[in-house]
């Protein structure tokens, strides 16, 4: 299974993904690998990390307070929100 999220941030890129990691945690997900991809002038960014459930793939915007939803997806669905919110973050940091 895989797994798809959005969160609002109150925090910058560093801290963003440091919180989406221990949320994840928190969740009962032991993350195995993670990454991170943000361009530097966007307020948004795109977390995945490798897990005992399945692939997770969080994308993050700025907010008032730090909230997180995630939701059970099929790989294609999954395949397709990374190659779209990719593409949008290198489209957008050129």
């Amino acid at each position: 299974m895989a797994f798809i999220g959005f969160v609002k941030s109150p925090y910058g890129p560093g801290r963003t993904y440091e919180e989406i990691i221990e949320k994840l945690k928190e969740m009962g997900f032991t993350v195995e690998f993670s990454k991170h991809h943000w361009a530097g002038d966007l307020p948004f960014g795109l977390v995945m990390a490798e897990t005992n459930k399945g692939p997770v793939a969080i994308r993050w915007s700025l907010g008032k307070e730090f909230s997180i939803r995630l939701e059970a997806v099929d790989e294609e669905t999954y395949d397709g929100f990374v190659e779209d919110t990719l593409e949008y973050i290198n489209a957008d940091s050129g």
